[in-house]
Order: structure tokens, then C-alpha cells, then sequence
């Protein structure tokens, strides 16, 4: 019997993690992936909760902790870029005693991206352009590639999923701005706390610093409405709206601020969620960011992979029935993705409180509730 074919569209996260898990259940898998090659740092990402057993499963773990931050606590800059305060993270990431992992997304999605590659054909810096399916599969062209028919194709290609747009709808009938931005970067050499993230308030505004292997990495993330004309792919004007959003900042940000101006690596984003009354349509689902993004602050990429492993079980127990397996995937990721979409605003009001009174009082929350977590 011929192996069912699967196009997925994105090798992030959740595409990767797909890819070997459905060739495990005897799928052949095709990636395909805008990008011309692997990249590595960008924002950190926890791998925790329901994500653990899949790395596990992976067998990654090893990997995971060897790219892992292991910051261990939080640097509370004041307003006149003093240190004012230390307190421990959460947890202490990626210690012995802890299964939980941080690291940069993109040294993630590289290690996935390494664990699937003798799983799957990757095809990069390429795109869907056309979807078209009927009863039997579906046909796609491509932007360079010559065209295929494939029996499932799978959008896993992030918040601007093109397999959305082309086959559910236009994006601003599914995404929705919450109202914060985010822009990440590359520093030049590591972080002079290799220990610490160094936290910087000012109403409506973050900027923090990371440790990471290697090379530290800075963060913005600040208040503001969505921009008119806004272009996910235009740096320039990402380089303006970052700019023009921390003017008049004290600490290390002018000095940051050139650094913005120079980087040829800065990622800059909407902070939005991804809701749809169905994630499939015909031969066709959706997963992780394109499915059903939680916000910046909602463990996207666990989810991302713990949605894949159930898509990839869904379908290996229903092989002939793909609608049957959507339907379970669906219903039963849901239940995780849900519940961080409504806790999305809480976060939101903990890491960039809007007055000076609510940094204080988000401080000393934060203080009480890790002293006694």
C-alpha cells in the first residue's frame, strides 16, 4: 500500500515535530519552508507541560539543555537604570531539578528541524501559492517548485499562514491585535548576567535582555494600536515603529536603539491571537500559531508541539478517514489552546503594566507570589 502524502507548510516548530511523528506512523511527509536555511536565537520559548513527553519521545532532551538560557532569576532595572531588585524566576529553568526548558526559539526549531530531517523531504525557500482539493487530495503549486498532489496538506506556518489565506480566508477575518508589539535581536556577545534577565519598565514599554548561549539577546515589547499599513515583512518600517516607540527611554536603550538601526536580524511582530470556529476544511487542517496562536505569552511553542503529536496520533488512528482525525486532533487540543487564550490579558497586564503605580505593584505581586511559589 502506497504511504498517504502530507504537504506541511512551515519547518518551525510545529511542522518539524509533525513530520516525524507521522512518518513514525508510516506517512510520507513533505516540508516546505519559506526560509533558505536554518536559523538560530530569536525570542526565548519554554518547553514544558504537555511538550515534555513529545521531546522526550523526540529524544532531544539532551539537546534542549545544552542550548537552554539557564537564567535562573530576573533583574528589576529602576527608572534610573539602577539594579533595584533581584527575584527568581518562576522556576529555575532548565536546573537539574527541573524538567522545564528555556532556550531561543530558533535554536529550537533547529533541533526539531534536525530530528525530522531523515523523516521528511524538505524543501526550502519555497511557498504555497494554490491550493485546489477534491475527494481524492490536493493539489498545490508552488513558487518554485513544480507543482504536486499530495493526500493532506497542513498549515503550519505561523501567525500570516499562507495556507489560511488561501484556503480558510483574508487574515484580519482570524487575527486579532492584542494591542502589543514585540521586536527581538541578536547582541553582539553575551550578556554581562549570564544569570539574570535584566528587566527595564516604563508605562506601556519592556525592554529586557536575555542570556543565552552565546549571544545575548534584547527584546521590546510595548503598548501601541495596530499600524495602519502595517507589513510583516518590512523591516524598515519595523526598524521606525521600534524607534519612534522608546524615544526618550533611559537605561542601555539609545545604545540598543543603534544596535535596532544596524541588526540584519531583528524579528518584529503583532502580539496577536488566531481564533476560527474549525481548524480543518476538507483535506486540509491547521497547526500551532496558524491554528490557534496564544499570544507572546502563552507557551505557543509547547503547545505547537503537543498539538502535533496529537494531529499526528489522530491521523495514524484513522488513516482512511481524515476527517475523523481532524475532528479529534481538534477536539482535543482545543482544551489546551483555549485556556491560554483566556489567560492571555493577565499576562499581558503583569509583564508591561500601563502606569508607574501598576510596575510597582506588578513588582512586589511578583515578589510575594515567587516567595511563596
Amino acid at each position: 500500500m502506497t504511504p498517504p502524502t502530507v504537504l506541511i507548510s512551515g519547518a518551525g516548530v510545529a511542522g518539524p515535530t509533525l513530520a516525524h511523528f507521522l512518518a513514525r506512523h508510516g506517512f510520507r511527509p513533505t516540508v516546505v519552508e519559506r526560509a533558505r536555511g536554518l536559523r538560530s536565537s530569536g525570542n526565548p520559548v519554554d518547553v514544558r507541560g504537555p511538550a515534555l513527553p513529545v521531546a522526550e519521545e523526540l529524544g532531544i532532551m539532551a539537546e534542549l539543555r545544552a542550548a537552554a538560557t539557564h537564567a535562573t532569576s530576573m533583574l528589576v532595572i529602576d527608572g534610573k537604570g539602577r539594579p533595584a531588585r533581584r527575584m527568581p524566576m518562576p522556576t529555575s529553568k532548565s536546573a537539574a531539578g527541573n524538567r522545564e526548558v528555556e532556550l531561543p526559539r530558533g535554536d529550537l526549531a533547529a533541533i526539531l528541524q534536525k530530528a525530522a530531517r531523515d523523516d521528511a523531504e524538505l524543501l526550502w525557500d519555497d511557498t504555497v501559492t494554490s491550493v485546489r482539493q477534491d475527494g481524492g487530495g490536493v493539489d498545490v503549486m508552488f513558487e518554485r517548485a513544480a507543482p504536486r498532489r499530495f493526500d493532506l496538506l497542513v498549515g503550519a506556518d505561523g501567525l500570516h499562514s499562507t495556507v489560511r489565506r488561501l484556503v480558510f480566508g483574508p487574515e484580519p477575518d482570524f487575527v486579532r491585535h492584542m494591542g502589543v508589539w514585540v521586536a527581538t535581536m541578536p547582541l553582539d556577545g553575551p550578556s554581562d548576567h549570564p544569570h539574570d534577565v535584566l528587566m527595564h519598565n516604563t508605562p506601556g514599554r519592556l525592554v529586557s535582555i536575555h542570556p543565552s548561549t552565546g549571544r545575548a539577546m534584547a527584546a521590546f515589547i510595548f503598548r501601541g494600536p495596530m499600524v495602519d499599513g502595517f507589513d510583516h515583512r518590512d523591516t524598515a518600517q519595523h526598524k521606525r515603529i521600534v524607534t519612534q516607540a522608546y524615544a526618550g527611554a533611559g537605561w542601555r536603550v539609545p545604545q540598543l536603539l543603534e544596535q535596532v538601526q544596524a541588526t540584519t536580524d531583528l524579528y518584529f511582530d503583532s502580539v496577536s491571537q488566531v481564533r476560527l470556529p474549525s481548524w480543518s476544511r476538507g483535506r486540509v487542517t491547521l497547526l500551532g500559531d496558524a491554528a490557534s496562536c496564544v499570544s507572546l505569552f502563552g507557551d505557543g511553542s509547547s503547545l505547537a508541539m503537543a498539538g502535533a503529536h496529537t494531529l499526528a496520533a489522530a491521523l495514524a488512528a484513522s488513516r482512511t478517514d481524515h476527517a475523523s482525525a481532524f475532528a479529534a486532533y481538534e477536539k482535543a487540543h482545543r482544551t489546551h489552546t483555549d485556556a491560554k487564550q483566556r489567560g492571555a490579558g493577565i499576562a499581558t497586564a503583569m509583564l508591561i503594566p500601563k502606569t508607574r503605580l501598576g510596575i510597582a505593584t506588578r513588582n512586589v505581586a511578583a515578589r510575594v507570589l515567587l516567595a511563596h511559589g
